[in-house]
């Protein structure tokens, strides 16, 4: 049988971000792969330290699309952990809230482009379109179908009136019977059992191996979610479970995102149901002192981690932080090992990978 290098990328079906796969195969079976990043270097790092600490929150947010609030949010707990401040009660329920309004849209838009790459383009609209109840109240609430521009450094800059709040509730009201239909769907529809069912399988052990994170790591059975070991906000006040999958699979993987959309209108409800009355920012902000802090969340796509080390000055003296995508894409070289060719941009957007905040 032929043997041949291919490659993939760096512009390809299943990323609108560039990625290069330099891809080992025989006949149609893949047998090797070699990943090459770094096509979308943005030195935002080092503009991070040219800024001081409040015109970074917007910077930080900028970092992606489809987890833009948990990249500042993250920045502000590892000030906040630094400078020893104390966020309100009301703004931990309100950052729980942005947070998980996001985790909503980003896990639709992956298992929708799941159904785009299978084919399935009545699926995909369907998906899409349920969507938009989540995108609708992202505009409602914030303003903005993308960027929420809902955290800063002690708290947030957002609050609910009783007109908005039931808005809101009334959006996730529509959501809740969509997404228990498209969840059956995934899981007994024939055509995407076929193209996902054993596709891409990452074993429990090698994913412990490789370190990955979020549902890529739920998808393989390993129930590991920074909202339940570290819980910060106000997730330690509010009750879900923690999603998993056994088989290591696209599908599992995608079932394992639709389930944590179910549980986030249901963080989102208990939020509104138990949040206090009080501020959403501090009285006054102490300055940034001299040290070195860390804070950690759980993005959509998993663990993100946040390193700040401060001089005492108005702008960091360095800020790095480590994404969900950087420990997931090495799997890769794993999940595709004896794929099919045609599997390639299924198994590639299972992990949901986000290439600019990870190459920054």
């Amino acid at each position: 049988m032929a043997e041949y290098t291919m490659p993939i990328g760096p512009l390809h079906v299943a990323l609108e971000e560039p990625m290069y796969f330099r891809v080992d195969v025989e006949g149609e079976t893949v047998k090797n792969l070699e990943i090459t990043a770094g096509h979308v270097h943005r030195g935002m790092e080092s503009l991070a330290m040219q800024r001081n600490y409040f015109q970074n929150i917007t910077l930080t947010e900028r970092l992606c699309s489809l987890c833009s609030n948990s990249h500042p949010c993250t920045y502000c707990m590892a000030i906040e952990n630094l400078a020893g401040i104390v966020v309100p009660p009301r703004a931990t329920y309100l950052r729980v809230i942005a947070d998980e309004i996001k985790r909503i849209a980003s896990n639709l838009f992956n298992v929708g482009i799941l159904a785009h790459i299978i084919g399935f383009e009545s699926m995909f609209m369907h998906v899409m379109e349920i969507r938009e109840l989540i995108q609708d109240a992202k505009e409602g609430v914030y303003g903005n179908r993308m960027d929420l521009a809902a955290n800063c450094i002690g708290g947030v800059k957002y609050d609910l009136e009783e007109e908005t709040e039931q808005f809101l509730r009334g959006q996730l009201e529509k959501l809740k019977k969509s997404l228990d239909r498209i969840y059956r769907l995934y899981e007994n529809e024939p055509l995407i059992k076929t193209r996902t069912q054993g596709v891409g399988i990452l074993p429990e052990k090698d994913a412990i191996h490789m370190g990955v994170v979020g549902p890529v790591a739920r998808g393989s059975g390993i129930a590991y979610d920074i909202r339940d070991k570290a819980p910060y906000a106000a997730y330690d006040q509010l009750s879900f479970s923690v999603q998993t999958e056994t088989r290591g699979d696209v599908q599992s993987r995608a079932l394992v995102r639709l389930r944590e959309a179910v549980d986030a209108v249901s963080l989102i409800e208990q939020s509104l149901d138990q949040m206090p009355i009080g501020p959403t920012v501090p009285d006054r902000l102490p300055n940034i002192p001299e040290g070195q802090s860390v804070a950690r969340s759980e993005a959509p796509r998993g663990e993100l981690i946040y390193y700040l080390k401060s001089d005492g000055t108005d702008r960091p003296q360095r800020l790095k932080w480590r994404v969900p995508t950087y420990m997931n894409w090495d799997a890769l070289q794993i999940m595709m090992k004896d794929c099919k060719v045609s599997d390639i941009p299924l198994i590639v957007n299972s992990i949901d990978p986000c290439i600019s905040c990870t190459e920054r």
